[in-house]
């Protein structure tokens, strides 16, 4: 069974890219590949102009993978678990404590940096995760499902986090079931059916290409991955 068929995707530097789709339709398949976690079977992935499968740790250094589920060492504490981190990517030991300082505090982790990450509720778990993949300043953001877990307040940190590394230079791509937030955040999205990309563009093209004068993106997204059925 083919899981992704023939996908191809440029994404520009700073932009926030959305990839959404029905369960089972490809996206986090894609994600793995993009962040390094698969290899794809055909076709290649180019990071910043460096491909994945000729120097994947210099094409993984620049980039910050974010699962959809906060794998995580339960025994080390929150700070333990980003100091594992650092040592991965090389992080000096006083760009480190400068760096696990700031993100633990503007993720309100700070207090409970030395505690165990078995004691962490669930979106405690999603903001270490995602502290941990900003910790060696990456140049693409690969997100899977960024706001599962999170409280109102966590969403808005994470939103205006992705908006200020995007003009910053940073490229994000973001697969989400949240159309809502697609809609607010993305420069462009991608829908994916059924291993395939079947559209992509800004809100206003997607539109266009479910020829649709009014609605928002749900309305597009139903009408292009909509069932055709057969004779």
């Amino acid at each position: 069974m083919v899981a992704v068929h023939q996908l191809t995707l440029s994404i520009l530097e700073g932009e926030i890219f959305g990839f959404i789709g029905p369960n089972g339709a490809g996206k986090t398949t894609t994600l793995r590949m993009m962040g390094g976690v698969l290899a794809p079977t055909e076709g290649s992935v180019i990071i910043d102009g460096i491909p994945m499968d000729e120097k994947p740790e210099e094409a993984k250094r620049k980039i910050g993978y974010i699962p959809d589920r906060p794998f995580l060492y339960e025994k080390l504490t929150g700070m333990e678990f980003l100091r594992f981190t650092a040592d991965l990517y090389g992080i000096e030991d006083g760009l480190f404590r400068e760096k696990s300082e700031e993100l633990l505090k503007q993720f309100s982790l700070w207090d409970w940096a030395n505690e165990l990450i078995e004691s962490y509720s669930h979106g405690m778990k999603q903001r270490l995760i995602i502290s941990a993949a900003l910790l060696h300043d990456p140049k693409v953001i690969v997100v899977d499902e960024p706001m599962v877990g999170l409280d109102p307040a966590g969403i808005r940190l994470v939103k205006d986090l992705f908006r200020n590394l995007s003009k910053g230079g940073t490229t994000i791509l973001m697969s989400t079931h949240t159309l809502a937030v697609a809609e607010d955040l993305c420069h462009r999205i991608g829908i994916i059916h059924k291993g395939h990309l079947i559209a992509t563009g800004t809100i206003g093209e997607l539109m266009h290409q479910a020829q649709v004068q009014e609605g928002d993106l749900e309305e597009v997204f139903l009408i292009l991955t909509e069932e055709k059925p057969t004779l």
